[in-house]
């Protein structure tokens, strides 16, 4: 059968991805770098540290512009000399006679040893070829022309902009995606409908920033992770492991089905708690951010989960006077679960973690609601453990939560403990600011065991709300329950003898009420009936994403030609339901600017609202509705307020919580 592609181009790189001329250049960086220190160390009495491959030229150096790369490496050791000229002496001390040194290496292995080439690289062009799609090549080397006629490949390529292109023209070097989107240019073709091949992070950086159909990350290098981190879309370790008929079927099905998730491949401390708010998962009743299971609240996480209209107020000491706030109440965490290897220490997520994470991958899953993560972690004594866990709030039943954790020791067998708790017995810390006010917004109530089932129940300190909360924690093996608790948290575990590579699954099915909540006089007698009937993970999902379903049929914005525009389009909306979705109505709240995602602006309503009301007036009149009778309900007290500042009408409250 012919091969129809997809796709119009392909764009490759070609150093490390056409020729294997990358590791040629890297010797080349690294002869001339530790000549350049050692000179250093004789002249200046700089210390000699040798320039490495995995610590050097990947980060600094790998697919930028010669000179860039110069520049980059010598920042990263604090080293200032001046830029130069492009025209100087290879011996001159300066950015530019350095980068001249380094080609003059390169072309003399070149010269000596000539070009070696990836034999299935040569097999796609020739596929490529055969099946007119049109072919690029984009490099940051000067040296792509002469390179690619010694190994006799020109011929493939109807457009080359390379480093001597670049400087002709003015274009920037990777990470930006000048040179990739110029080759296309030349050729006439459209971004999203073409692919960029790129070994180097700065070049799937590049391909990212693009906005590009496809950018497909080959990790020579052994750096997969890094490639994901920079933006490529799928990582091989050579191209025969997807062909041409794997890029298709990206173009068919790969590209549309990337348009519904958010993804993370990195743990980065700095980022985190912006990351746990864009992975929130809710139902516009509540909304739980995308907090690690095995964290706690400190510097880097913060678990949080909100309830819509639910606040509560404290008196604090500032100065000689007592100030009274209302706080957005951060309610019970449903989400801790976590294990632990022949009595050690517990794997948790905090800023000095006695586990290494080697490996995270975290998917949101826009269309379904679900939230997906990868997780590899090394113990104290290196044993690797991979578990995979996932969460919803159901959207079927607002009520409803479920979170699937599966454990897998990958290097060893023993005796590993799982725990699964509720916990409610923490303070509002959420937003820096706040921390020298009263934050305690929970107190315990009660804390029930029952086999294999939680039950917490705490109630706000003011607006005296009863938060009731039930957990069924499920294995896929017999295990005895345990349980222990305190005031304001309580917890099962589940101990048991695993084998190298055998999976154990918990399941924990969750539901939330309070005294708050329409119809409800007993929210944890409601919390035990729904936890009851619930089925199991799999189904309850089933049953949310149904919903979620009939959601996005209603609201959904399909956008054709940009990759990004569509996926940021549909994270908005996603969030806007988390916030407010028809659930919303009969509740007896305003929309917050911050959503359910967390503590800022304590939670207070603004008239922010304003500006997304038009959608969901579109969209979900009823949620409309709720909105307005929140402020509805508040017109007798707002013409008062007026009257008592001499004013006719009414006077609504900048801000306002659960008085308005």
């Amino acid at each position: 059968m012919t091969f129809q592609p997809k796709f119009d181009a392909v764009i490759f790189d070609l150093d490390g991805v056409i020729t294997k001329t990358a590791l040629v250049h890297a010797s080349s960086w690294k002869k001339m770098f530790d000549e350049y220190m050692h000179s250093r160390e004789e002249r200046f009495g700089d210390s000699f540290r040798e320039f490495t491959h995995a610590g050097d030229y990947l980060p600094y150096v790998d697919g930028k512009p010669r000179y860039k790369g110069v520049q980059s490496f010598l920042e990263s050791r604090d080293i200032d000399i001046p830029f130069g000229d492009p025209s100087d002496d290879p011996d001159m001390e300066t950015v530019c006679g350095l980068g001249n040194k380094k080609n003059i290496m390169f072309n003399k292995v070149l010269d000596e040893d000539g070009v070696e080439v990836y034999e299935s690289s040569v097999e796609m062009l020739e596929g490529l070829k055969a099946a007119g799609v049109r072919i690029g090549v984009a490099s940051s080397s000067k040296n792509c022309k002469p390179v690619l006629e010694s190994a006799g490949l020109l011929h493939f390529f109807e457009t080359r902009v390379d480093g001597v292109v670049s400087a002709e023209i003015g274009l920037q070097g990777k990470p930006e995606p000048d040179i990739f989107t110029t080759a296309c240019d030349n050729l006439g073709v459209e971004y999203h409908r073409s692919v960029v091949v790129e070994d180097a992070v700065s070049g799937v950086q590049a391909g990212h920033k693009g906005n590009f159909g496809l950018t497909l990350g080959l990790a020579r290098e052994d750096n997969i992770k890094e490639l994901q981190v920079g933006g490529a879309d799928i990582v091989v370790e050579d191209l025969a492991e997807i062909g041409l008929e794997g890029i298709n079927a990206w173009f068919e099905q790969g590209m549309e089905e990337d348009g519904w998730l958010l993804k993370y491949h990195d743990y980065d401390p700095g980022k985190e708690r912006s990351r746990e708010a864009l992975l929130t998962v809710g139902n516009g009743y509540f909304g739980t951010r995308g907090a690690l299971e095995e964290s706690k609240a400190n510097k880097v996480n913060y678990p949080g989960t909100y309830m819509t209209g639910l606040f509560n107020r404290l008196v604090s000491k500032v100065g000689e006077r007592d100030i009274e706030n209302e706080d957005f109440v951060n309610i019970t965490n449903w989400l801790p679960v976590s294990f632990r290897i022949d009595k050690g220490p517990w794997f948790e997520f905090n800023p000095e973690p006695s586990f290494k994470v080697t490996e995270i991958h975290r998917t949101l899953d826009l269309f379904k609601g679900e939230l997906k993560r990868i997780l590899v972690v090394e113990d104290p004594k290196g044993r690797l453990t991979r578990v995979v866990s996932s969460r919803f709030a159901g959207m079927a039943d607002p009520h409803r939560a479920g979170l699937r954790y599966a454990l897998t020791p990958l290097n060893y067998e023993g005796i590993v403990e799982l725990r699964s708790g509720l916990y409610g017995d923490h303070k509002n810390a959420g937003v820096e600011r706040y921390n020298s006010l009263e934050q305690q917004h929970l107190e315990a109530v009660s804390e029930i065991a029952s086999g294999n089932v939680n039950e917490l129940v705490v109630k706000t300190t003011q607006s005296d709300i009863l938060i009731a909360a039930c957990a069924s924690s499920t294995l896929n093996r017999e295990a005895e329950p345990g349980s222990s608790s305190g005031e304001g948290w309580i917890e099962s575990h589940f101990s048991m003898e695993v084998a190298r590579d055998e999976e154990v699954v918990l399941e924990k099915m969750v539901t939330i009420y309070t005294s708050r909540d329409p119809g409800v006089e007993d929210p944890l007698e409601e919390a035990r009936a729904t936890l009851e009937a619930m089925s199991v993970y799999a189904d309850e999902l089933k049953l949310s994403a149904g919903r979620w379903k009939e959601l996005w049929d209603r609201m959904d914005v399909r956008i054709s030609g940009d990759r990004e525009a569509q996926k940021l389009v549909r994270l908005h909306l996603f969030h806007m339901m988390v916030s407010a979705s028809p659930h919303h109505a009969g509740l007896d709240s305003g929309i917050p600017p911050r959503g359910l995602h967390g503590e800022a602006y304590r939670g207070h309503i603004f008239w922010d609202e304003l500006y997304i009301l038009p959608l969901f007036n579109l969209h979900f009149p009823e949620v409309v509705k709720s909105v307005l009778m929140y402020r509805y309900r508040r017109l007798d007290a707002a013409r008062a307020y007026a009257k008592e500042y001499g004013y006719e009408g009414a006077m609504f409250p900048w801000q306002s919580g659960s008085d308005g």
